[in-house]
């Protein structure tokens, strides 16, 4: 049975005090010279050309040259606390009106149309690295793929001894799809700050730009309202298993919005009505059909819970709710998720969700609904979340052709709670196993009938924590999924190529454990030899649940790649 670790650190927040700190004294690891090839990266780059012989090491005298812009700078100041932890180096960051690397790596703002609003160039040559980028968004990505070039030991959070040698040659790159998600459900169970954080800084490494945060279901509510107070300290008292729950403050949520738009990561909150609203209920019961407050749930049933659709008290709540979460949000999107209201009549649904469609372009925002939303009439802009298993949906089809746009997260190839194989001790089959090449093997563009390319704003991948219950579980369900539907988001479709992502995804695995990153062990990929993990670098320790679901673990292994 495959292990499921169980401990993970913090992500590193260089905004922290003492996040850059270093310890005194290299770890007795050495580097391989040129580890990576030039195409080696995930998610595949649009363009690679390599240079034999024109490799880059990186000294401990190197500098980061950026453009004289506060964007440049902000990229700049994270490559250098990637880099300096492993390397020992101190890496000033310095800012040019044209940056050079001079023997060093330059971040540089340019005019490039051609690279669009996330695309950069990269180039490695004997005199340093030079990333461009026609906005900072752009660099970051870049940053991202000079990570991947490097030692995988460039994750170990002490000094490592050794040579930095990048491979030498040039990447152009930019992403097919402007929407390339990933969904956390902190209802089911609740997640903190820290943990939410770490998921971020994965989405980041691949090159993923939406963060789905599920904050309402039937077992919890995981967001201060102001106006209606009840919903976060009654009902985020509970969730999956009867434990405690939580829920964020204004503080929190706004802390967890910052680091990623600081990563270049949009969230996108959502609040799923009218149905699975079960904690909703419990905290106000004014806005139950029958007006009586039910106990916390903590099962994992779905369909039974909804407000009432004929009350103007109910539309209070929900304009309400929707007018503070969207007034804490920066970016476009507010979620109402919309999906299995089974015990609303169809006309009272529609009713409901054309009403709820209207609050949410009255906050200014874009609507994005779960795909059961389509037969409502379409309002400007709509975006459906299409999750279905079968790649026949006229209904879907048909809000397209009145306008929706489609986030495509089809429930077979991207639910990322479904198990690996049978004896996966946590998650679910209900839609199929889902192992790493079954995530790969399909394609965004051509996956839904009669939904043209163009009406594709991009994927998702969401994650279900019916049974997932710690950070570490969440990591184990991720990886290595998550960067195959990175791949299928940003690179090209002409770049899908399931035996040359194994390969490449297999140089992945040193990488996360070095960074102390739980993750399955994929039989399908041809993992390296287990690699000696630098000395105190965090290694997870590794449990299998006694029960999927329970929370209880018993040891067993390490997650580690294995020849």
């Amino acid at each position: 049975m495959p292990p499921v670790p169980t401990a993970a650190p913090e992500p590193t927040d260089p905004s922290r005090p003492g996040a850059g700190d270093r310890p005194a004294g290299p770890v007795d690891l050495l580097s391989p010279p040129a580890p990576a090839r030039l195409g080696d990266v995930v998610p595949a780059p649009e363009r690679v050309t390599p240079r034999p012989g024109a490799d880059f090491t990186l000294t401990a005298e190197a500098v980061i040259r950026v453009s004289a812009a506060d964007a440049a700078r902000a990229v700049g100041g994270q490559l250098a606390a990637l880099l300096r932890p492993a390397t020992g180096y101190p890496l000033p960051v310095t800012d040019a009106a044209r940056p050079e690397p001079a023997g060093g790596i330059a971040l540089a703002l340019v005019d490039a149309e051609d690279l669009g609003p996330e695309g950069y160039r990269l180039d490695v040559t004997p005199a340093g690295v030079r990333i461009e980028a026609a906005t900072a968004a752009g660099l970051f990505h870049g940053v991202q793929t000079l990570r991947q070039l490097l030692p995988p030991a460039v994750e170990s959070r002490k000094p490592v001894a050794g040579h930095w040698v990048l491979p030498g040659g040039s990447v152009t790159d930019r992403p097919r799809f402007a929407y390339r998600g990933t969904m956390l459900d902190v209802a089911r169970h609740f997640f903190g700050v820290p943990d939410v954080l770490r998921v971020i800084d994965h989405m980041a490494r691949y090159k993923l730009n939406h963060l789905h945060l599920h904050l309402t279901d039937d077992q919890g509510w995981r967001i201060a309202v102001d106006s209606w107070p009840r919903l976060a300290t009654v009902g985020g008292a509970s969730e999956v298993g009867g434990g405690p729950g939580g829920h964020y403050t204004r503080d929190d949520y706004q802390r967890i919005v910052a680091y990623a738009a600081e990563r270049h990561v949009t969230v996108v909150p959502e609040i799923d009505l009218p149905g699975h609203t079960h904690a909703a209920l419990t905290a106000y019961g004014e806005l139950a059909p029958d007006g009586i407050a039910p106990p916390p749930y903590t099962g994992t049933a779905v369909g039974f819970s909804y407000v009432d659709p004929t009350s103007e008290r109910t539309y209070e709540f929900v304009a309400d709710v929707l007018g503070e979460v969207a007034g804490l949000t920066p970016g476009p999107w507010l979620h109402i998720g919309g999906d299995e209201a089974f015990k609303v009549h169809p006309e009272a649904y529609a009713a409901f969700v054309e009403r709820a469609q209207r609050l949410v372009a009255g906050t200014g925002k874009t609507v994005v609904g779960w795909h059961q939303i389509a037969p409502a009439g379409h309002a400007g802009g709509r975006v459906l979340q299409w999750w279905g298993t079968d790649g026949e949906d006229t209904v879907t089809a048909d809000a397209v052709r009145r306008g929706a746009r489609l986030v495509l997260s089809p429930a077979n190839h991207a639910y990322l709670d479904m198990k690996y194989a049978p004896d996966t001790p946590i998650g679910h089959d209900w839609a199929g196993l889902i192992d790493v090449r079954r995530a790969y093997d399909w394609d965004p563009g051509a996956h839904l009938a009669g939904v043209p390319a163009e009406a594709v704003l991009g994927v998702e991948a969401p994650l279900w924590t019916e049974s997932v219950t710690s950070l570490a579980e969440v990591e184990f369900m991720l990886f290595p999924r998550l960067p195959a539907i990175a791949e299928l988001g940003w690179s090209p479709r002409a770049k899908h190529d399931w035996a040359g992502f194994r390969e490449r995804l297999a140089g992945h695995g040193p990488r996360w454990t070095t960074a102390g990153i739980a993750f399955h062990p994929s039989p399908e990929i041809p993992w390296p030899a287990e690699p000696p993990a630098p000395a105190g670098s965090p290694t997870p320790r590794a449990a299998v649940p006694a029960q999927p679901g329970s929370g209880q673990t018993q040891a067993a292994t390490p997650a580690t790649p294995s020849a």
